[in-house]
Parts: structure tokens; sequence; C-alpha cells
């Protein structure tokens, strides 16, 4: 049996060893600082992680009160996960030890691998052989680690100031630590994570290994990931086309120039895939395809909290037409076309002011005119959402410094909260930031997606628009 095959048939019951384990081992220095032993103790501690936790260095006899032991072999427990954080020379003995002790999951966070130099690549095959023959897992090496939300799993070896993220659907994987906590403030940008994977050099666990668990996963509904190679396109392909007919798969994959690539190899030690093949496989496996970093954490949020469209005619609501144009051109790049409103709907809005009812609904001219714009913002908003000639609805916010139309706002959003099965995108401006903030912390509290700027909220109802059709075509 190949290495591959081998792998693909144990990774389906070992990767909870990972994600749900009862018991850590945790190998490396416990000296206080910004990273190592230490950080991770007190971040497990600290998200509420209640499984046993076993530190490991021969220098210290206790840290934060649990007893620290020479070696995992002296553990007289069964251990599920040890997570190691030595130099990378000594790497290699001390997964002997956790293939003795019957540890099924290793993280190596170690760097000093394959992303270094020829030696480094050569240690690495070392523990990858090492790994197998003992029926060993591996994330990494050169990574940052895990998160589980649901068992309070956040053993993040950088300190990060916070320790315990929001419960959600999303799951985020990536090849670089730039998503886990210690990089990203996700108790700010009100992101609910079930599940966050950093792949690291990805010498053994990748993303198909992955995919694979997440398609299983509960508490997962939407997959983001950032990719620099593909270990195995062929059964990428295979695995995408059954995840994405339940839950949508969105990939941003860098390395797309020579240079990128030539950077992912001294990054990762990966080889890039062409973009051409890449481009394939998300076509037939009905991939939606990232471009920028960010929409890693933005687009998911549209899929996690709104319902898919049931067509493709988008509803707009701005203080200014000028919005019009951008969503047209940047709506047309994923089928998008502007909704005309029914005649009842457009006549309902023509009453309330002259020439309102067309799409984009421009609020701007007749908010500086009517005297009970709060009462007739929420009528407005309503009209347009519930007219069966909309799919979808981009709405435009201007905040005002002093927030007087902010309960309009919040008005609106309860209604739109109590049955409009179709999803809503907002994007707000304004000239105080922190009051664009606290409207957008408001309105995500009710549980519509805030994107930060214009394009990326018509992008994400253009996937969706793009996911029901591609779930549409799955259906038999």
């Amino acid at each position: 049996m190949s290495h591959r095959d081998s792998r693909h048939n144990h990774g389906k019951t070992d990767l909870p060893h990972f994600f749900e384990p009862q018991s850590i081992a945790v190998i490396g220095s416990f000296r206080q600082g910004f990273f190592g032993g230490y950080v991770v103790i007190k971040s497990l501690l600290n998200a509420g992680y209640t499984g046993q936790i076993y530190p490991i260095n021969p220098a210290y006899k206790k840290i934060f009160s649990l007893k620290v032991y020479p070696s995992i072999r002296e553990i007289p427990e069964k251990i599920d996960l040890a997570i190691i954080m030595i130099r990378a020379q000594a790497v290699p003995s001390v997964i002997e030890d956790c293939g003795d002790k019957d540890v099924r999951a290793v993280i190596v966070v170690s760097d000093g691998f394959a992303e270094r130099n020829q030696e480094g690549s050569r240690l690495q095959d070392e523990i990858v052989n090492i790994a197998r023959q003992r029926g060993i897992r591996i994330i990494g090496p050169n990574t940052a680690g895990i998160v589980n939300t649901s068992n309070g799993l956040n053993p993040c070896p950088y300190e990060a100031g916070y320790y315990k993220l929001r419960k959600g659907p999303i799951a985020i994987c990536s090849q670089t630590g730039m998503i886990n906590p210690q990089a990203f403030p996700y108790p700010y940008l009100h992101i609910g994570i079930s599940k966050i994977c950093d792949f690291g050099n990805k010498c053994d666990l990748n993303e198909c290994d992955m995919l694979e668990y997440l398609e299983r996963d509960p508490a997962t509904k939407v997959i983001s990931m950032h990719l620099e190679s593909i270990t195995d396109g062929r059964r990428l392909l295979q695995i995408s086309r059954r995840v994405t007919s339940q839950k949508p798969v969105l990939i941003l994959k860098s390395g797309k120039t020579q240079e990128g690539a030539r950077a992912s190899a001294s990054h990762t030690g990966s080889i890039a895939m062409d973009d051409r093949l890449f481009e394939a496989i998300c076509k037939q496996a009905g991939i939606l395809r990232l471009e920028e970093f960010d929409e890693l954490f933005e687009i998911p949020r549209m899929f996690a909290s709104q319902p898919l469209p049931k067509g493709n005619r988008l509803g707009v609501i701005s203080y200014t037409g000028a919005i019009a144009v951008l969503a047209a051109d940047e709506g047309a790049r994923y089928g998008l076309t502007g909704a005309r409103l029914t005649p009842k709907t457009a006549g309902m809005l023509d009453d309330i002011f002259p020439e309102l009812g067309k799409v984009p609904v421009d609020i701007g001219p007749m908010s500086v005119v009517v005297k009970d714009l709060p009462a007739l913002y929420p009528q407005i908003v309503s009209a347009v959402i519930s007219d069966e000639n909309v799919d979808a609805l981009l709405n435009v916010l201007w905040a005002d410094p002093n927030g007087y139309v902010v309960p309009m706002y919040l008005e609106a959003y309860r209604e739109l909260k109590t049955g409009y099965p179709k999803p809503v995108a907002t994007w707000i401006y304004g000239p105080n930031t922190r009051t664009v903030a606290d409207l957008a912390e408001s309105l995500e509290g009710l549980g519509f997606p805030v994107f930060t700027d214009l394009k990326t909220s018509i992008k994400a109802l253009g996937l969706a628009y793009t996911y029901a059709q591609i779930k549409e075509d799955k259906t038999p």
C-alpha cells in the first residue's frame, strides 16, 4: 500500500484526535514570554479546555499547578494529542517517543524543516517516515496550530491577548498562521468560528484530509481555505465534488505567478500547482474561488447567516445613484442583474417620494426633504425585499456622525429578521469610524453580515448566487 493510500485510509478515524482530544501533551519550553509551551497551556486553560494537560520538559517540576513530566514516556495515562515546540533536530526522537506511547496525533509547531533548506527537507522526510511507521498523523511542521471552539481547544503557541473565540459555523484553514488567534482579532470582527487549522508545511495532513473531516463536522456549515499548493489534485476534485453538494467550499490559492510559487517554496516548502489546472478543478468541483486574503474571513459570513438567493435579481437601496453603476459592474461578474420592481412596489415608493420606485432605490434626495424619514425607511426596506422581482438586497447605509439615523436602521433590520427569506448584504460608510463600527456591530448582532467595502458586499451576494446554482445542478 502506498503512503498516500495509507494516509487516506486512517485519516478518517484519526482527525478527531486533533480536534477532540481528551488529553494533550505539551512539549517545549515553559519560560514566560510571547511564544512557547507556557503560552499554549495558558491559552488552553483560559479558553475553557477541560481535558487533561500534561506539560513535558525535564527542566521543570510544575507549571500552572500542573505536574511537569521529563518525557512523554513517563505519563501513566493515554495521550490523544502531542504539541511539539522544540528545535527541529530533536523532533524525530520525540515523535518516536510519541509512537511508543501510542499517540495518534502530533502538531509540530517547530520550524527549520522543508521551508528552510535541503537539510530541513531531509529532516522533514525523516519525521514523516517515523510517523507513518508508527501510525501517527502530523499537522505541520512550521505551524501555529489549530482551534476547536466547541470544546475550548485553543492551544495557540503565540500570545494573542484573548483566548475564547465566538462559536459559529465557519471553518478557516490555511498554510499560514495569519489565520490563527495571535494574528487575527476574531472577537472584534464578530466572526463565528467552528474550526481553525494552519497546515504549515503539510508534510502529512493536508487540505483533502481536512475537507473530509469538515464534511462530517456538524458544527461547520461553510469552509474557507487558503492554499499555497495542492497536495493531490485528483483527490481534491473527488472530495470537493461531494462536499460542495452539502457545504460551500471557498478557496484562495496563492502562488499564481512564478514569483509567487518561489515565495511559497521558501515559506512552506510547497510546490505550487499550475493555476489553470486549479481553475479547472474549481469549476468541475463547484469550489468558489477567492481573490484576496481578507475574503477568507469576509465572504463566508454571507453563507453562515443568510439564505441562498433563488435568482440573480439584485435590489439596491442607497443614498446615491452612483452605487448603481458600481453594483452593476461588479454584480455582472457573478451573473447578477438589477431588479425591476413590480408596478405595485414602484407605485408605493413613488407615492412616498417622486422617482423613488426604481432600482437603485435612491433615498438620498428624499432624506433631506421628508420630515418622517425614521418612520418611512423601514417601510421602504420591507417593500423592496418583499418584492417578487427581488432575489437579494444590497443595502448601503450612511451613518451620520451624531447617530440620528441609526435607530431607523435598527428598526428596519429587526423587521427584516422577522421573515424575509432572501439574502441581505450591507455596507456602511460615514465620517465617524466609531459610529460606523457600532452600527455594524448592532446589525451583525441581529444576524446580518456587514462588509468592509462595497465590492466585497456585492461579491458575497454574487458567490451566494453562484453556489445556489451549484447546489441546484447537483440536486438529483
